[in-house]
């Protein structure tokens, strides 16, 4: 399976938009060579900006862009660009809507060596909570370009979660992604696995591997975090028994609080979250960390078989 890691893809993506939209802007605090933003400052050294190790300055300039209708994409490491901004992010760009546009790289386990303080495995919490925030993680690189050029379209603030570690390519070239909206990647009648980033091309090896225990499983990417695809979630509630839910993010507040938080509404099922079991990374290789954390393929697949008997 071809591999591509979902930073590059963000790299390609914004010198092409860049071309076609003049009022793109890109800032950087200093780490432009690890997000890739450094292709835009190649093509276009008057619309980018590195205002150095400064996030809480990150944020207040591009705020300052977007109050003068320009479209400014901001782009660090996750575990800085989520923490050390956060004011300026709650007050300056959400609560007065602003149209920044925030990607983050290097979020969780598989950054890897870089060790604990490196790896955001909070960020997805961090940002859904605030109001006016949409927050989006793609599962492959094709499907990274394709958030983009959408959250290019939305007005208000954007948050994408990327990686540098190399995913595997699910989509095609020809992706296309509506906001609010998530995709069944394979149909199953006892159970729905939902999950998001690297953890999608996981769910589609375990779906491989309950199939042989009997077990149908519906598997569904959810790329938009916020808005969730609540249709989606309570009409697989009415089909599968029980639900699954994966992420390479703590448990609390990530992707399966979001959908526990629809289905306690709407129709309570069996619900299995898997991710981070409240505590932080460290340093290792990425494959190493996902086994030491249970987000392996097999480590996943015991999970589930335990949950699915004792139901």
């Amino acid at each position: 399976m071809d591999m591509k890691s979902t930073r590059d893809a963000f790299g390609e993506v914004l010198v092409e938009m860049g071309e076609k939209n003049e009022k793109i802007v890109a800032l950087s605090a200093d780490l432009q060579d690890s997000t890739k933003a450094i292709e835009f400052q190649k093509k276009f050294p008057t619309r980018f900006f590195n205002v150095g190790i400064s996030e809480q300055d990150l944020i207040g300039i591009a705020s300052g862009f977007a109050d003068e209708n320009f479209i400014p994409i901001v782009s660090s490491f996750a575990s800085f660009l989520t923490t050390r901004p956060y004011d300026q992010i709650r007050i300056l760009v959400c609560y007065n809507n602003l149209n920044v546009k925030i990607v983050a790289t290097h979020t969780g386990l598989t950054v890897g060596e870089d060790g604990g303080t490196a790896q955001a495995l909070e960020d997805i919490a961090i940002m859904r909570v605030l109001p006016n925030m949409k927050v989006f993680q793609p599962c492959d690189s094709n499907e990274t370009k394709a958030i983009f050029k959408a959250v290019l379209e939305e007005k208000g603030p954007c948050y994408i979660r990327l990686a540098r570690a190399m995913y595997p390519i699910i989509y095609s070239q020809e992706k296309s992604f509506k906001i609010g909206k998530s995709d069944i990647l394979i149909e199953g009648t006892d159970i729905t696995i939902f999950a998001t980033g690297f953890m999608v091309s996981k769910a589609l090896d375990v779906e491989k591997m309950l199939k042989k225990d009997g077990c149908s499983a519906r598997v569904v990417n959810i790329s938009s975090i916020k808005p969730i695809d609540r249709d989606l979630i309570i009409e697989s509630a009415l089909k599968t028994r029980a639900f699954v839910t994966i992420e390479e993010h703590q448990k609390s507040g990530g992707l399966g609080s979001a959908i526990a938080e629809v289905i306690c509404e709407k129709n309570p099922i069996p619900i299995k979250i898997i991710g981070i079991e409240d505590e932080f990374g460290q340093s290792g290789t990425p494959s190493e960390l996902i086994k030491e954390y249970g987000l392996d393929e097999q480590s996943i697949y015991l999970n589930i078989k335990n949950f699915i008997e004792d139901l």
